[in-house]
């Protein structure tokens, strides 16, 4: 059964955003007070809890949440002076428009907006449980590191697919498309993805999804892969880069 309600003693607020997310997704809500074992509720399915500073999904594998943990990890690397790949690939000057097709947790969009000082990041994603947490984690989370919460507000999520949303772009509408589609072969140690895994989309990306990214990208499509996903093997890129301990690669096609 899925389901919205609260965290336990519950405040007058989150029980009032609560109903409004049970209506926005046509779901019953069910108070706390009705039941001790939300998981026994739950059952095979899921449910969004509403708390105190947040909006997380629980299931019985577990909880999904909105934390921006991987951003600022990457981010304190390269003020070290360590490379990261994706930002080396994008050559970012600070007032590009990039379109994020699969946004996730969105923790490689806001790595990408903290570099952006007057561009925008706009974030597409399909699914709508992980959609809800990050809509209200961009919304409502604030961080200790400035640079976070700067660049969460320059970030725009979307709950489309994003083959639906690129066929309503005209022509070169951003500067960067970036597509980080799930791995063939999942990191099943990486702890911030596997929360995501029960509620991600997991569409293989086609030559034709591709050759609509370039149209709609006036600079350069990047794409992400595991070095033994077939991804770079199917689709032609101009340059691969990445690492070979995490064997995560980018692979960059530049619009001629």
């Amino acid at each position: 059964m899925i389901f919205v309600t609260t965290s336990h003693k519950p405040t007058k607020e989150q029980v009032l955003r609560a109903k409004e997310l049970a209506r926005e997704l046509n779901l019953p809500y069910i108070s706390r007070r009705s039941f001790r074992d939300l998981l026994k509720i739950v059952g095979n399915d899921y449910c969004y809890v509403v708390e105190s500073d947040r909006i997380a999904v629980k299931y019985q594998g577990g909880s999904l949440f909105f934390h921006p943990s991987t951003a600022k990890v990457r981010m304190r690397n390269v003020k070290k002076g360590l490379k990261d790949h994706l930002i080396e690939c994008l050559q970012l000057a600070g007032d590009e428009w990039i379109l994020d097709t699969t946004f996730g947790l969105g923790a490689e969009a806001i790595l990408m907006a903290g570099f952006l000082k007057d561009g925008k990041v706009v974030g597409l994603e399909a699914s709508t449980p992980i959609y809800i947490v990050v809509r209200e984690g961009l919304k409502n989370y604030r961080d200790k590191e400035d640079w976070v919460n700067n660049a969460m507000r320059r970030i725009e999520i979307l709950n489309i697919d994003f083959r639906r949303y690129l066929v309503s772009c005209p022509d070169d509408s951003f500067d960067i498309v970036y597509c980080d589609p799930m791995f063939e072969n999942p990191v099943y140690e990486s702890s911030s993805m596997n929360p995501l895994r029960p509620f991600a989309v997991y569409d293989t990306v086609t030559y034709e999804d591709v050759q609509e990214m370039l149209r709609v990208a006036r600079r350069k499509v990047v794409l992400k892969a595991h070095a033994l996903d077939s991804l770079f093997d199917r689709i032609r890129v101009d340059r691969i880069t990445g690492s070979k301990k995490s064997q995560v690669l980018y692979g960059v096609i530049e619009k001629r």
